[in-house]
């Protein structure tokens, strides 16, 4: 098991030449989160690399992934950062010890890719979400069909940990 807290990290990314921030708002007994990492252009000036949106809700399973990207510009490793970012400050911050999302289906050359991506990161389908009037509440959440995958927040952190450390020997240090 690895033991690294969020803190850990932003140091990590620090030393990288890369800054980890996190926007936490709490409407409704609910967690928004926003992460970012970004990289600074000038001192007063940075320039986002990859961020995550999610939000969180007082229930083991209610880590809620909605969007995560990454800059084609930014250096090796910021999306394995990204991934142990969010799910430490789940850990650390919220009940949740599951997360999960929907992989949209739009064109469908890019969602086996998208399926492809979150299998990797442990990441399992749980089931399609399609059409069917029970399928409305989370169409409307995620905005689209697709399929609805779920993993383990533990899982994740560790594998998109081990990553982000493999990675950190490729990135510029200051």
């Amino acid at each position: 098991m690895i033991r690294v807290s969020l803190s850990d990290l932003e140091e990590q990314a620090l030393r990288s030449s890369l800054l980890l921030r996190i926007q936490v708002r709490r409407p409704f007994n609910l967690w928004a989160l926003r992460l970012v990492v970004a990289d600074y252009l000038e001192p007063e000036k940075v320039r986002i690399l990859g961020e995550m949106k999610a939000w969180a809700y007082n229930q083991t399973n209610g880590l809620q992934l909605d969007t995560m990207r990454v800059s084609a510009s930014a250096p090796g490793g910021v999306g394995h950062l990204v991934w142990a970012a969010t799910m430490a400050w789940a850990l650390e911050n919220t009940p949740c010890s599951k997360a999960r999302l929907l992989a949209i289906r739009d064109e469908e050359r890019q969602h086996k890719r998208l399926v492809n991506y979150f299998l990797k990161r442990g990441f399992y389908t749980v089931r399609e979400v399609g059409s069917a009037p029970m399928d409305l509440p989370l169409r409307m959440i995620w905005g689209g069909a697709g399929e609805l995958m779920v993993a383990d927040c533990k899982e994740v952190f560790e594998k998109s940990y081990r990553l982000w450390s493999i990675s950190q020997a490729d990135l510029p240090t200051h």
